[in-house]
C-alpha cells in the first residue's frame, strides 16, 4: 500500500513564532502570483489574427460587427481597437487620443496587485531579520540564566532560530522578485500588443478602409452651395 507522505513541520518549530508570518506572506504571494498569471494569460490573444478579422469586416463596411467582435473578445487589445474604431471619423489625432485613453484605462487593471508582490519581497527579509534578532536575544538570555553551566545546546537553539528565519525571509524575497519580474514582463508584452494594434488599425483606417456609404449623401462636385 502507498503510504501517505509525512509532512515535517519541525522547521516551523525551530524557526520560532515569526515563521508563521513568513509562511503567511509566502502563501499570499503565491495566491497573487497565480491569480495574476491566469488573468494576464486570459488577456493574451493572437493580435495578428484578431486584427486580420477586424480588417476583413472593415473592408466589407461592417463596422458594427467589428465593434461587436471587439466587445466579445477578452483582453486589453480589443478594447483599444474598439476605441480607435469608435473615433475613426475624427482623423489620425482623434484616433490616437482615443487609443491612448483606452490604454490608460486598461494598464492599471494589468498592473493590479503586482505591487503587493514587491511589498512581500521587501517585508519578508525584514521579518526574517527580526526573527534573527529575537533568536540571538533568546540565546544570550539562556546563557545568562545558565551562567557557568551554559552548554552548546543552549546556543544552538537560539542561533538555529536566527539562521532559519533569515534564510526563509531571503528565500521568499528572491521568489517574490522573480515573480514580479515575470509578471511585469507579461504586462509589458500586453502593452506592446496594444500599441501595435492601435497603430496598425489606425493606419488601415487612414489608408485602406473603404469610404462609408453615408459619404454618398454629400453634395456632388460643382453643386451650388447656396
Amino acid at each position: 500500500m502507498n503510504q501517505i507522505p509525512y509532512i515535517d513541520f519541525s522547521l516551523l518549530e525551530e524557526g520560532g513564532l515569526l515563521m508563521w508570518p513568513l509562511l503567511l506572506l509566502s502563501l499570499i504571494g503565491f495566491v497573487i502570483f497565480v491569480e495574476r498569471t491566469l488573468f494576464l494569460h486570459k488577456g493574451q490573444i493572437r493580435s495578428n489574427d484578431f486584427l486580420s478579422g477586424i480588417k476583413n469586416l472593415l473592408r466589407k463596411r461592417r463596422l458594427v460587427e467589428a465593434l461587436t467582435v471587439c466587445e466579445e473578445t477578452p483582453g486589453p487589445v480589443p478594447g483599444v481597437v474598439k476605441a480607435t474604431l469608435l473615433h475613426h471619423g475624427e482623423g489620425e489625432e482623434g484616433m490616437r487620443r482615443a487609443a491612448q485613453s483606452a490604454a490608460l484605462v486598461e494598464i492599471p487593471s494589468l498592473e493590479r496587485r503586482i505591487g503587493a508582490i514587491v511589498a512581500i519581497g521587501r517585508v519578508a527579509p525584514l521579518v526574517g531579520l527580526l526573527g534573527t534578532v529575537l533568536g540571538l536575544i533568546g540565546a544570550f538570555t539562556a546563557i545568562h540564566e545558565a551562567g557557568s553551566y551554559a552548554h552548546f545546546g543552549v546556543l544552538a537553539e537560539g542561533f538555529g532560530e536566527a539562521l532559519i528565519t533569515t534564510a526563509v525571509g531571503l528565500f521568499i524575497a528572491v521568489v517574490a522578485y522573480l515573480s514580479q519580474h515575470f509578471l511585469s514582463g507579461r504586462v509589458r508584452a500586453l502593452v506592446h500588443d496594444m500599441e501595435y494594434a492601435a497603430h496598425d488599425i489606425m493606419q488601415f483606417i487612414l489608408r485602406d478602409m473603404p469610404e462609408e456609404e453615408s459619404d454618398a449623401s454629400a453634395p456632388p462636385k460643382g453643386a451650388s452651395s447656396g
